[in-house]
């Protein structure tokens, strides 16, 4: 199984959040599963720490390199492939990252684990 973590998701997990559902968190523990995690969630947590909306010890960039080190999750960068592949999507989600999130996992046959609903509006595979 390969998955791809939405923002909140990484969030729960790392932090041990209760919110976490159950078949996430038992798929995320799945010693068979590769899981991603996008440069364009760490692009939005930079953006919610400027913000205020999230708080840190220490630097992102420690963090995020640490936490997938730890949980022995993989990066996933940002390509030209996937940036293009939201202009297919039907604009049924305004929140840029969740599209690119969406984008990432139909290009690179993935399936993304979010409790967002409106994702669930997408053609593609979502784990809750």
């Amino acid at each position: 199984m390969r998955l791809l973590l939405d923002t909140h998701v990484f969030l729960y997990w790392v932090l041990g959040d209760p919110r976490l559902s159950p078949l996430a968190e038992a798929s995320i523990k799945d010693t068979g599963a590769q899981v991603y995690l996008s440069a364009a969630s760490v692009w939005e947590m930079a953006i919610k720490l400027s913000l205020g909306r999230f708080r840190l010890e220490g630097d992102l960039l420690g963090f995020v390199e640490g936490e997938l080190r730890q949980n022995g999750f993989q990066a996933l960068p940002v390509t030209y492939r996937h940036a293009s592949r939201v202009a297919t999507l039907p604009p049924l989600h305004r929140d840029p990252f969740d599209r690119i999130l969406v984008a990432q996992a139909l290009e690179e046959d993935l399936i993304l684990v979010s409790g967002d609903r409106e994702i669930a509006r997408y053609p593609v595979d979502l784990l809750w």
